[in-house]
């Protein structure tokens, strides 16, 4: 898999660990760069440091206390009803100061997010080697999900090192011209960290969620993406309300997202209805264990698309495009849109018929099997020229996937 032009390994820095910032500013990007971070930080080839943003302040810290990890530089940059452009350029500034300040040999950024994309550029401006996690990732729309589809585009053009999570990451990376010696297909390390939590967040949620009845199939519903802000997300919730209705035997938790153009559409339409659970956003360990023991997901989140495979749940995912289609095509997850109609319909069968039920929980999760810390570390450690031999890369049917519940 690596054939292809190759690459000088970079001189490794005279008398000195590499030093290494990991950047987190989003929930998602904490619970995929944890592990990452504890990874890097057992090897004595490193010197780590944790840098948060601050683009999703209160919800990073819950996830920062699961992994038992602190911050070691906190910029503190959110801001109430913050617009991207405004993010963004105070972002660019700060983060451009601290790494001339840190001089660090190498950043790593996962994903899609602002603080991802703007930690990559401010990176390049200083010539500051820049990994990718989660790369390769892509929906060909370049306003669906907005804006992640483009931040995901520019950081692979600014990115030395791509670390992709599937195989047809990869191939798509390699399709877009990128040399194939600075490529890795390493899994998602959100696998990582549900190994890491999952016996754990099992009994936490049961101790945090005392009212849901063990005797009902649980939905778990997640939805928030500004693309589904306003009729959308009302449709959601009038799907959500149908399914309830028509079926005794079912409830439904969902977390609602703090953002008022969710939390007061969601609180409107359903904030009375019986069976139907509206939390705060459940802290990450507990939230694991929700997946583990639910029955059915409906989400428009990415990270959710590929945790709920691990655990053998059935995804109907509340959107047009997914950037995530290996779950779809494993028969994982159902790409139905936010249609009240869509959702009643596949939700109903999914519910009523076992065997359709049966055929989606045992299909085989494509996104990781636990190691993507290990070959993303051992990646970083081979293109320094630390060792002789790149990582094995992932292959979902060699290992097993993660299962629980």
């Amino acid at each position: 898999m690596r054939n292809g032009p190759t690459i000088s390994p970079p001189l490794r820095p005279a008398g000195r660990r590499l030093r290494c910032l990991v950047l987190v500013g989003t929930r998602p990007e904490a619970i995929k760069m944890a592990p990452i971070a504890i990874g890097l930080s057992r090897r004595s080839e490193f010197e780590t440091r944790l840098v948060l943003t601050g683009q999703h302040r209160e919800l990073v810290d819950d996830v920062l206390d699961t992994f038992q990890l602190k911050a070691d530089i906190n910029l503190n940059l959110m801001r109430h009803s913050q617009t991207l452009a405004g993010f963004a350029s105070r972002a660019l500034n700060a983060l451009h100061r601290e790494f001339e300040k840190q001089k660090p040999d190498l950043i790593l950024v996962q994903g899609d997010t602002t603080t991802a994309f703007i930690a990559s550029l401010a990176a390049f401006y200083l010539n500051v080697t820049v990994g990718h996690v989660e790369a390769g990732l892509r929906t060909n729309n370049k306003r669906s999900p907005f804006p992640e589809e483009i931040n995901r585009r520019l950081i692979s053009v600014i990115a030395d090192l791509h670390f992709a999570p599937t195989r047809e990451s990869y191939e798509t990376l390699l399709r877009e011209g990128l040399n194939p010696a600075t490529v890795y297909l390493t899994g998602n390390p959100v696998m990582d960290a549900l190994r890491l939590t999952q016996d754990r967040g099992i009994h936490h949620a049961r101790d945090e969620f005392p009212f849901l009845n063990a005797d009902l199939k649980t939905i778990l519903v997640t939805a928030h993406r500004r693309e589904n802000h306003g009729e959308p997300l009302r449709q959601i919730c009038r799907a959500v309300a149908r399914l309830v209705e028509s079926d005794p035997d079912v409830q439904v938790i969902w977390p609602v997202h703090p953002n008022p153009a969710v939390a007061g559409v969601v609180e409107e339409q359903l904030g009375r209805k019986e069976r139907i659970h509206l939390v705060k956003p459940i802290n990450y360990c507990s939230f694991v264990g929700i997946l583990a023991l639910c029955h059915l997901v409906l989400t428009d989140s990415g990270g959710v698309q590929e945790e709920a495979p691990a655990f053998g749940k059935p995804v109907l995912v509340l959107r047009d495009t997914t950037e995530r289609p290996e779950g779809v095509a494993a028969g994982a997850a159902r790409l139905i849109g936010p249609s009240e109609e869509a959702i009643v319909e596949h939700g109903t069968r999914l519910l009523q018929n076992e065997l359709e039920y049966q055929a989606m929980s045992k299909a085989v999760s494509p996104y990781g099997d636990g190691r993507a810390m290990e070959r993303i570390v051992d990646a970083i450690l081979y293109h320094y020229g630390f060792t002789t031999s790149p990582p094995e890369p992932y292959d979902p049917f060699r290992e097993p996937a993660l299962r629980a519940g």
